[in-house]
């Protein structure tokens, strides 16, 4: 699963690379983590929106809402039967423009960023959902499948890499064309490795996950 990316290249190259109306109000996070705002490509234009669709629980003690929790990864195989999912994924599909995505590596609390990104590719496409929603506005989440065998030592799950020749496919094609799309990665990833601790920060408004 991704908890943190890099979406560095200025909005200018990203609306030219997406075909997409860039506007001057749009404002987003570089290095995104759950419940920061993301830019994505949807229905022609740049839009930011919060990393995450909002998962509501109560309280065990009091019985009381708690805050929403940012939900910002969706399983293959889960999004035709989770209704959190279902609706978004047959309307609503985006592409999430990024860098580079990264995973936690090592010993836990002491694991360190490792970062992965497609050769020859300043920026990619990974393969997304959204949906309106009362608590953030519009939110979006990643869709992820299997893990390639080059990451296998860290994850067994990774985000839909799209190739550029399917983007139009997975925003505007059937459901049917769109589930074909996703599948893990078969070409060959960059991969960096760092010293550098994956986090001390409080993650903004809750805790991620993925169902």
């Amino acid at each position: 699963m991704c908890n943190l990316y890099r979406m560095n290249a200025k909005e200018a190259e990203v609306a030219k690379l997406f075909s997409a109306r860039a506007t001057t109000s749009v404002n987003y996070s570089t290095e995104v983590w759950p419940g920061y705002l993301g830019l994505v490509a949807v229905g022609g234009a740049l839009r930011a929106m919060a990393w995450g669709f909002p998962r509501h629980a109560v309280s065990k003690k009091s019985g009381k809402p708690l805050k929403p929790t940012a939900t910002n990864n969706a399983r293959d195989d889960k999004l035709r039967g989770n209704p959190m999912w279902r609706d978004s994924f047959r309307d609503r599909r985006c592409l999430i423009p990024v860098t580079q995505w990264c995973e936690p590596e090592g010993e836990d609390r002491k694991n360190t960023r490792t970062w992965y990104s497609v050769p020859d590719e300043t920026i990619f496409a990974l393969a997304g959902i959204w949906q309106p929603t009362d608590d953030w506005g519009d939110a979006y989440s990643m869709v992820m499948v299997d893990g390639c065998k080059q990451m296998s030592d860290v994850h067994d799950r990774m985000p839909t890499i799209l190739r550029r020749d399917d983007w139009a496919r997975w925003t505007d094609g059937t459901p049917d064309e769109a589930f074909a799309l996703l599948q893990t990665w078969n070409g060959p990833l960059v991969v960096d490795r760092t010293d550098e601790l994956w986090s001390t920060r409080v993650v903004a408004r809750s805790t991620p996950s993925m169902l």
